[in-house]
C-alpha cells in the first residue's frame, strides 16, 4: 500500500476517516472518542498520506456513499476499490465475502469458512474481522457469532459500537421485531453515473 491523501468527514456516528493511494481505499478510521483523537489516530497509522480537504472527486464520492449508509440508507460499497497489497491472501479471501453481505443481513464466522472451504477455519476468520482496515466497506460488523451472538468488535466502542451499525441498517440479529422493520430498503450503489440536472 502506498497512501497519499487522507480526510476526515462527519457522519451519524460521529467523525470518521478515510485514507487512500493510486491504487484505492488504503484503510478507514472508525470515531475515537473525539474528532482530535480520530484525526491522531489516521495520522499515526498512515503517516504518509497527506491531510487532503477536499478529498478528490471519486474520494468525496465514497464518502459521500459511506456517509448515506451510516444514516441508514441500503448503500452498497461493493464497487469501492481497496488497495489490499501486502495484506494476507486468507484475510483478503475472508474481507471479498463479508462484502457480499448487503446492508441488513448478517452472516457468521463460521459461514464465511464453509465458503472459504474449510469450515474449521471460523477463528481465523474472526482475527481477520478484527484486523480489517477497511471497516463499514468490509462490512465486519455484519459478521456474527454462531446462533446470532455478536462477537468481537475491534474499533472504539466494541460490541456496543458492532450493534450500533447493526441496529442503523435494521439488521436482524435475533428473533425479536426491528423498529421501523416495515420499511422498504432499496440498494444503491454509489458508483452510479449520476444523471445530470436540468
Amino acid at each position: 500500500m502506498n497512501p497519499q491523501g487522507h480526510t476526515l468527514f462527519a457522519t451519524a456516528i460521529g467523525a470518521c476517516g478515510l485514507a487512500w493511494g493510486a491504487r484505492g481505499v488504503v484503510g478507514v478510521q472508525l470515531p475515537q472518542a473525539d474528532e482530535a483523537r480520530t484525526r491522531e489516530r489516521l495520522a499515526r497509522r498512515f503517516p504518509m498520506a497527506a491531510r487532503t480537504e477536499p478529498p478528490p472527486p471519486h474520494i468525496a464520492h465514497i464518502v459521500a456513499a459511506m456517509t448515506q449508509l451510516l444514516t441508514g440508507e441500503a448503500v452498497d460499497l461493493t464497487g469501492v476499490v481497496l488497495d489490499e497489497e501486502g495484506l494476507p491472501a486468507f484475510d483478503r479471501a475472508a474481507w471479498a465475502v463479508a462484502r457480499g453481505v448487503p446492508p441488513g443481513e448478517t452472516i457468521t464466522y463460521g459461514q464465511i469458512a464453509g465458503r472459504l472451504g474449510d469450515p474449521h477455519a471460523a477463528r481465523a476468520v474472526g482475527r481477520a474481522m478484527g484486523a480489517n482496515p477497511f471497516p463499514i466497506i468490509v462490512p465486519c460488523h455484519r459478521v456474527l457469532g454462531a446462533d446470532g451472538r455478536m462477537g468481537g468488535f475491534s474499533a472504539a466502542g466494541g460490541i456496543e459500537a458492532k450493534a450500533r451499525l447493526l441496529s442503523i441498517e435494521r439488521a436482524r440479529i435475533d428473533a425479536a421485531p426491528l423498529l421501523f422493520e416495515d420499511l422498504p430498503i432499496t440498494v444503491k450503489s454509489p458508483l452510479e453515473r449520476r444523471r445530470p440536472g436540468p
